[in-house]
C-alpha cells in the first residue's frame, strides 16, 4: 500500500498481494501489541488477533491504515491512505485504464461508479478489493 514496500505487485496474484499486506499488518500488531492495536482503532480484539494468527480478517484499506500508522516507522493514518488510493490512480494512468475497465475485469460485483468512489476514498474499499485493483493495475501496463 505504500511505494517501495510492495513492489512486486505485478508478479503476485491477488492473494499473494493481500497476504503480503496482512503480514505487514501483523508485524505492526506484533510490535506494539494487541491491546494497543484494539485502544487506537476501535478494531475488535478477534480481527486483531486474527492478523497474528494468519489468516486474514475483513479490513478496509482505512483500517489497514490505522494499524500501520501506529508503528513509528509508518506515517500517519491519512498519508498511508492518500498514498494507497494514489498508487491506484498513477496505476491506472501509466495502464491507461479507467474505472469501467477495471470494473469489466474485476469480480463483476462491483460497478465502475463504486470502483471510481473506492479509489478516491469516499467508498469503503477492502483489502481484497484493493489487492485485486492494485494487481490488475500493475499488470495492464
Amino acid at each position: 500500500m505504500l511505494r517501495g514496500e510492495f513492489d512486486d505487485a505485478a508478479e503476485s496474484t491477488p492473494e499473494e498481494l493481500r497476504e503480503s499486506y496482512e503480514s505487514v499488518l501483523a508485524e505492526v500488531v506484533e510490535s506494539v501489541g494487541i491491546e494497543t492495536v484494539v485502544d487506537e482503532t476501535g478494531l475488535g480484539r478477534e480481527r486483531v488477533s486474527a492478523l497474528l494468527e494468519g489468516e486474514s480478517p475483513e479490513l478496509t484499506v482505512s483500517e489497514a491504515a490505522g494499524i500501520l500508522a501506529l508503528a513509528d516507522e509508518w506515517p500517519d493514518a491519512e498519508a498511508i491512505q492518500f498514498e494507497a488510493q494514489d498508487i491506484l490512480l498513477m496505476g491506472m494512468t501509466s495502464a491507461v485504464l479507467d474505472v469501467d475497465s477495471l470494473a469489466s475485469k474485476l469480480d463483476g460485483d462491483t460497478d465502475a461508479k463504486t470502483i471510481q468512489a473506492m479509489i478516491e476514498g469516499r467508498h469503503p474499499m477492502t483489502l481484497e478489493q484493493y489487492a485485486k485493483i492494485h494487481h490488475l493495475v500493475t499488470t495492464d501496463r
